[in-house]
């Protein structure tokens, strides 16, 4: 059933001219920070800056390319996330999702699973956009799956938290409004807090945590840290939809 709940979600994003714009407009913003970042490399290599500063094909595009997806995608989440839920409480036909022969887990994990599916098509084109440097240089792969990781774990994060605050609310825009302040407070964290090495609120960064995958290494720690932060968000929301079920 959860299969069939996110099939549903993916195709009514489809459907939606939303869905379609947000995937053109980031897969043409992708693929500019790929050209960019090609013509940056091979002015480097012409030795526009010293040897001892170069760095890896690899690394010198993928960098520019997953440093820019992990922030475009705190703008697209909110934006696909605020209606999941929210929609279906205003136009009042969450009592019927409720009735049917479904649990509320379910109901979550389907609409959870639909929406970091539609994401995860993004995540594969920029992985398949970065492995055509191999036509014409050794690269590292390596580097490629752990940042491809990265960026999936990052994205299941946003979705779980959007998902939470479109289950608070009636309104969609309201929903992505508070998902996008949250979401750019946690992903900011580091910044404000990271100067002080005896800070804990800085551990609850999602771009420190980001960090090893970006550099790439895949930490157990930082894979753990994201897979705990989806459970919890993903139980809250169904601890939210639970009550409202028991409310009638």
């Amino acid at each position: 059933m959860v299969f069939s709940i996110a099939r549903k979600e993916l195709k009514s994003m489809f459907a939606s001219p939303m869905g379609w714009i947000i995937l053109a407009v980031m897969m043409g913003i992708f693929g500019n920070y790929f050209a960019n970042g090609v013509t940056n490399y091979l002015d480097v290599a012409s030795g526009a800056i010293r040897p001892a500063e170069r760095i890896g094909l690899t690394q010198f595009v993928s960098q520019t390319v997953y440093g820019a997806a992990s922030f475009v995608m705190l703008f697209a989440v909110p934006l696909l996330s605020m209606r999941l839920i929210a929609e279906e409480r205003r136009s009042q036909t969450l009592p019927f999702l409720f009735s049917a022969p479904l649990s509320i887990t379910e109901i979550v994990l389907g609409k959870f699973s639909g929406l970091l599916g539609f994401l995860s098509i993004l995540i594969v084109y920029i992985a398949l956009t970065l492995s055509t440097l191999n036509l014409w240089s050794d690269i590292d792969f390596g580097y490629i799956i752990a940042n491809s990781v990265g960026l999936f774990l990052l994205v299941a994060s946003f979705c779980a938290l959007g998902l939470y605050f479109s289950s608070v609310t009636t309104q969609p825009i309201v929903a992505g409004i508070l998902s996008f302040v949250a979401l750019f407070v946690l992903m900011m964290l580091d910044r404000f807090f990271g100067g002080d090495p005896t800070s804990i609120i800085a551990n609850f960064s999602l771009l420190k945590h980001f960090g090893s995958f970006a550099s790439g290494l895949i930490d157990t720690a930082d894979v753990a840290f994201f897979l705990l932060f989806v459970i919890t968000f993903l139980t809250l929301t169904i601890r939210r939809l639970d009550a409202d079920r028991l409310r009638g």
